[in-house]
């Protein structure tokens, strides 16, 4: 195989850092996670199914915790290898850890040789018994910085230039229970809804699912049905539907609330990025600049990326501006088309793709695919916007809730 995916749990810095630097120097071997504490197990396969990892690094400092770790991964992720790592090898806890079915156990100051050899171990496991975990990764949210800044449009018209690249591999949820527009936008006729994918979450299958999906544009659509909003989806419903959607789409693309509800939150844990579509417009930036902090607290502000929507060059607010006031980067701008967006409505398509607005649409789903164009090679660099925080005007607290 060409490259193994790794990912590392371990909760004792000198553990993982001493580990780090050894495993950088083993060819064949990205660390694509790393978990500076134990997580539960809810938490520990959300990562699995984003980042699909060829083989665990756990460490097993606390032995009760790692073990239970591991009959997880057994149980829900077969053929996910999982390897020890310790600070000294101690007896006792290796033949535990043996008889748990770990194989590969490493201990610190992690011999160079023996990691290769351990590593080489891994990947023929990996080659006889593949990790039986067919989801994709590529989930990605549409979170609007107030109502109205345009979020249903770009959703809809990056899943269909999605789905131009990728025909029937791409699906976009619509789970704006308070005010989802893409049924309407695409003149969609299904009556049945997100709702009922909800309600049925614990017992989808193809023939279920085939009820409530609609195609169109080349790609499949979950509408949000009539105004709901006093239906609520729970944690629960939000991880079968998408575990289904991963199982069954290439590219799952999520058209959430700026309410912040609890099942919206849940979408963002579970999307690779999270869109964040704002306009030059103060109201807009300062709600941004709100939410990028309650994301930061929740751990996901490295997931974000700012879509500044609606653009002219006449805008009282410039691009500059806006990075300086949100202390992040603009990843994407669309300019402002009011034309060509509202004939799309009344066709219930999407906008021309030959138009300047179609072609920036295109450029933002290559960059998703990871294709390569004359247009999206001139996008920004992608920053982690963690990094920003140190500059924002205000302050975020270590610890601690908008919409077209």
């Amino acid at each position: 195989m060409a490259t193994l995916r790794g990912a590392v749990i371990c909760p004792d810095p000198e553990i993982g850092a001493r580990f780090d630097e050894a495993i950088a120097e083993i060819p064949g071997i990205q660390i694509i996670r790393e978990m500076r504490r134990y997580p539960d197990l809810l938490e520990l396969m959300r990562m699995v199914r984003s980042s699909v990892p060829h083989v665990v690094f756990l460490s097993i400092e606390d032995l009760p915790k790692a073990l239970e770790l591991l009959e997880g991964l057994k149980s829900q992720a077969p053929g996910v290898q999982v390897a020890a790592l310790s600070r000294t090898l101690d007896p006792a806890a290796l033949l535990e850890a043996m008889r748990a079915g770990i194989r590969e156990c490493l201990a610190m100051p992690f011999d160079r040789g023996e990691l290769a050899e351990a590593a080489s171990r891994i990947a023929a496991a990996v080659r006889d018994a593949p990790v039986l975990l067919d989801v994709t990764e590529h989930v990605y949210a549409f979170l609007p910085s107030k109502q109205g800044v345009g979020t249903s449009t770009v959703a809809m018209n990056v899943a269909v230039a999605l789905g131009r690249r990728k025909k029937g591999e791409v699906l976009l949820l619509d789970m704006d229970l308070s005010s989802g527009i893409i049924g309407f936008m695409l003149k969609l006729t299904n009556t049945h809804c997100v709702v009922d994918a909800a309600e049925n979450a614990h017992s989808l299958d193809e023939s279920i699912w085939d009820q409530i999906v609609c195609k169109k544009g080349g790609i499949e659509i979950v509408h949000s049905g009539r105004l709901n909003p006093d239906f609520r989806i729970d944690a629960q419903q939000i991880r079968h539907i998408l575990d289904f959607a991963r199982r069954n789409y290439k590219t799952v693309c999520v058209d959430i609330s700026g309410n912040l509800e609890k099942y919206s939150i849940e979408v963002m844990h579970e999307a690779r990025e999270i869109f964040m579509v704002v306009t030059p417009e103060i109201p807009s930036l300062h709600l941004a600049r709100e939410k990028l902090g309650f994301l930061h607290r929740l751990d996901l502000a490295d997931r974000v990326q700012v879509l500044l929507n609606r653009y002219h060059k006449k805008s009282l607010v410039t691009p500059s501006q806006i990075e300086s006031l949100l202390g992040v980067p603009i990843a994407f701008t669309f300019q402002n088309d009011y034309q060509g967006v509202h004939a799309a409505l009344q066709d219930g398509r999407a906008v021309e793709p030959a138009s300047e607005l179609g072609k920036q649409f295109q450029t933002l789903a290559d960059s998703i695919l990871g294709l390569k164009t004359e247009e999206s090679s001139q996008a920004p660099q992608k920053k982690r916007i963690v990094e920003f925080f140190s500059i924002l005007p205000q302050r975020v607290p270590a610890a601690g809730g908008e919409r077209q």
